[in-house]
């Protein structure tokens, strides 16, 4: 007994060597465990580049006082592959921002991916992220 053999006609996907954009977010009151873990596995993947972004260009302090500083203001950076939105007690004042919910909405309608941890997904809730 013999197996027919199928073949597809699709072209196969074209694979790219384009380099993968993250930006992560940091913000006073934050839970630097929730930028720190995925910067870890992220910054471990080849061709990736990450770029850590705040509302100003200096250093916040997490919710222990664990100092973390940006790389570029909110204002300044591009539009990256992947955002980090992570959590952490001042996420509530950020949700009533302007700039930081119009960064995840402007990221949502260019169809980027939005990486939440924990309660970052209220900031992405807030920016209009979870309809």
């Amino acid at each position: 007994m013999s197996v027919p053999l199928f073949v597809s006609e699709r072209s196969k996907p074209k694979i790219t060597t384009q380099r993968l954009s993250v930006g992560c977010l940091i913000y006073e009151q934050m839970d630097q465990m929730d930028l720190t873990g995925p910067f870890e596995v992220l910054s471990r993947m080849p061709d990736t580049s990450i770029l850590i972004i705040g509302k100003e260009i200096a250093p916040v302090r997490d919710v222990q006082g664990f100092r973390l500083s940006p790389d570029a203001r909110i204002a300044e950076a591009e539009l990256f592959d992947v955002l980090v939105v992570p959590g952490g007690y001042r996420q509530q004042a950020l949700m009533r921002d302007q700039e930081v919910p119009a960064l995840i909405r402007e990221h949502e309608r260019k169809e980027k991916l939005v990486f939440s941890v924990c309660t970052g997904v209220l900031l992405c809730g807030a920016a209009g992220g979870l309809v």
